[in-house]
């Protein structure tokens, strides 16, 4: 794949991580684990379905010894060790209860997890990331860019997003906190948090899906600051000037992620 589809997919790797963490809860709260994002994940990440005991195996391609071992439930438990002593563990027959050292084995199993929940998650991330080529030259971002303007002009609203989607992962610019959500808009930017609470966000990416019209606020907009948010407003409704709009959003981008990685 080039560069721009290795993006992409980093891009839904973070977006499936993110939707299974969302789901995660603590045991009593009732809320199950979002299984077809896991699913994805694993899938990406290389691993292969075994059903074992009426449980969903999810184990390592290619087989190492011991094997790395997913349980599909709410506990996203990974193991390393045979899919049968995880069964054991798991869902054991009442013969195999009658066994002290398996009694053992199901009481403690610290010495087969690897991790649980939120750490399989963000090892999973890792896994997927990891089969992924992200190195980039200028002509690469040039090509985003190109590509997202080309999208503008035909008023295609997909193709400008996913643009300023690849953009955003390159330059960790955010969507927008609420304060800065505009309706029908597709806002991101650079992101702080001060001590204060005050949110600094900016430069600002306004792209309005009503007009399919680009705009952008080079200068950071303080959250307190509220002639600072009405000129915000009043720029991405088209009542004031933009510092840049249209194919200039583009090329501010592209210097920007080519700035930063010099």
């Amino acid at each position: 794949m080039g560069f721009q589809e290795n993006l992409l997919k980093k891009i839904e790797i973070n977006r499936l991580a993110d939707s299974v963490l969302l789901s995660i809860g603590p045991a009593e709260s009732g809320r199950k684990v979002d299984k077809e994002a896991v699913r994805g994940l694993l899938e990406i990440a290389g691993y292969s379905l075994r059903r074992v005991r009426q449980m969903d195996f999810y184990l390592k391609e290619p087989a190492a010894d011991p094997e790395i071992i997913l349980v599909l439930d709410n506990d996203l438990t990974i193991y390393r060790t045979g899919a049968e002593d995880v069964a054991l563990r798991k869902n054991p027959f009442i013969k195999e209860m009658l066994s002290l050292r398996n009694v053992l084995k199901i009481l403690n199993d610290k010495d087969v997890v690897v991790s649980r929940k939120e750490q399989s998650v963000e090892r999973l991330r890792r896994e997927c990331l990891a089969t992924l080529d992200l190195s980039y030259n200028e002509s690469d971002i040039a090509g985003i860019a190109r590509s997202g303007f080309a999208s503008l002009e035909s008023s295609y609203p997909e193709g400008v997003i996913e643009s300023l989607d690849m953009f955003a992962d390159l330059l960790e610019y955010r969507p927008a906190p609420k304060i800065f959500q505009l309706r029908h808009h597709h806002v991101l930017g650079a992101l702080e948090e001060r001590e204060s609470g005050e949110l600094i966000f900016g430069p600002i990416v306004i792209y309005s899906r009503i007009d399919n019209r680009i705009r952008l606020i080079r200068s950071p907009v303080g959250s307190y600051d509220r002639p600072q948010l009405e000129h915000y407003r009043k720029v991405a409704a088209g009542d004031a000037a933009a510092p840049a709009e249209g194919e200039a959003v583009f090329r501010f981008l592209k210097d920007a992620v080519l700035q930063k990685s010099a």
